[in-house]
């Protein structure tokens, strides 16, 4: 990879596992509780690309609440919890490498940006919790425009604010949706591939896929 003059990572279940709420309160959920977890996770995606489509708009937080009250009642999940799993997403956990890897690439002069869905305040508190808030240049947050990913106007975002081209940029996400929205772009997108999973096909493929983020410093 040539010429990167920033690196942007998307949030959730790149630099955070998004099963991590569900995952600290399993003892009461139960052996379901991956189920639950990844049922949530699809039907907020789900939510955040029919709202793009249908242009009814709302925030993160609330498309987070309203695939959260559908997932607690499909599994049969009491409504007692909805408040802990609520407060547990907006701490969630950094995958293990995550924070030395930052500290590394912070060393090397990149600019380093998250890129996400997430609105200002839950991507703040989330790095703040996580004692990382100092290792980012900026935080984007697709509420600047509007429109949730993969709309190019969030991929927008970086290249006017740093004044680079668009292959300037290394884009890393778990997301393979995401991954070719920033790929079709022109972004140099990288798969983060944790999982061993199959990428969609979407006009795109990535150049390079790694296992977890400290396969980045060797590509760079």
């Amino acid at each position: 990879m040539k010429n990167i003059k920033a690196i942007i990572f998307d949030a959730y279940g790149t630099l955070f596992d998004v099963n991590s709420a569900a995952e600290k309160c399993k003892e009461k959920i139960g052996d379901k509780w991956e189920k639950f977890a990844n049922f949530w996770r699809t039907t907020q995606l789900e939510y955040t690309w029919l709202r793009s489509l249908m242009l009814r708009h709302k925030d993160f937080w609330q498309v987070t609440e309203d695939s959260l009250d559908k997932s607690m009642q499909a599994f049969n999940i009491d409504k007692s919890m909805r408040s802990d799993l609520l407060n547990l997403y907006k701490i969630l956990s950094p995958f293990k490498e995550v924070p030395e890897t930052l500290k590394i690439l912070k060393k090397k002069k990149y600019k380093l940006a998250i890129l996400s869905n997430g609105t200002p305040s839950l991507l703040n508190e989330l790095v703040k919790s996580n004692n990382l808030d100092n290792l980012f240049d900026d935080i984007f947050s697709v509420e600047e425009v509007g429109v949730y990913k993969p709309d190019s106007k969030v991929y927008d975002m970086p290249i006017k604010k740093y004044n680079i081209e668009k292959n300037e940029v290394a884009f890393l996400s778990a997301n393979t949706w995401d991954v070719s929205g920033g790929g079709n772009y022109g972004y140099q997108s990288i798969w983060v591939n944790r999982n061993n999973s199959i990428f969609d096909n979407l006009d795109f493929k990535p150049e390079n896929q790694i296992t977890d983020l400290n396969k980045l410093i060797n590509l760079l």
